[in-house]
């Protein structure tokens, strides 16, 4: 033992004693000059978005999602736990501006029946079929046979939910979780050929 590295030292100190006197560098791997552990192990630091709050079921991860049919997912937008519905569902609204939808119904949640989300919808040239909530003053028809068709959706979520790594949100970053999400969606997609 004794001097490996450090040229003059005495043996009677510590390594990490003879490493400070000199400027050579650490004498013994994994010692250095500061006092804590070193700072990279070899692992990539995780950085970039992760849309992960804290709602009364705990940190989760809401899924915002535009579908046309029981199988295919048009957009979807992540949002942290405690993030209202409503204005993640007007962003996915405004992608779909100039996508060609003009005269189409769109099947809301009552999550997303507000005045201000209601009036994109018409301003995009579509027709919001959503259900007024029981406190509403002014209430508003709507077509209750087409609504039943929001469970599509639903069933969309629950077969997605059968991926443990969508249920139990395995992966930190938002661009991780993305791809995933998109892996099961066309896994479901291209099952669903016999589903009606």
């Amino acid at each position: 033992m004794g001097q490996a590295g450090c040229s003059g030292s005495r043996l009677s100190r510590s390594p990490r004693e003879r490493c400070h006197q000199h400027s050579s560098g650490s004498c013994i791997p994994g010692l250095h000059r500061r006092e804590s552990p070193p700072g990279w192990h070899g692992r990539i630091k995780k950085n970039g978005p992760q849309s992960i709050g804290k709602s009364r079921g705990g940190w989760t991860t809401k899924i915002h999602m535009v579908a046309a049919g029981h199988n295919r997912a048009v957009a979807f937008s992540l949002s942290p736990g405690q993030a209202g519905d409503a204005p993640e569902g007007r962003k996915l609204l405004k992608a779909l501006e100039n996508c060609g939808w003009d005269g189409a119904k769109v099947i809301m949640d009552k999550a997303y029946e507000g005045d201000e989300t209601r009036q994109l919808v018409f301003d995009l040239g579509m027709e919001p079929v959503v259900p007024p909530k029981r406190n509403r003053l002014t209430r508003w028809e709507y077509d209750r046979e087409l609504y039943k068709k929001r469970n599509e959706v639903e069933r969309l979520f629950r077969r997605l939910k059968g991926f443990r790594r969508i249920f139990s949100r395995f992966d930190k970053l938002d661009v991780v979780f993305k791809f995933f999400i998109h892996f099961a969606l066309i896994v479901d997609t291209l099952f669903s050929v016999n589903r009606p």
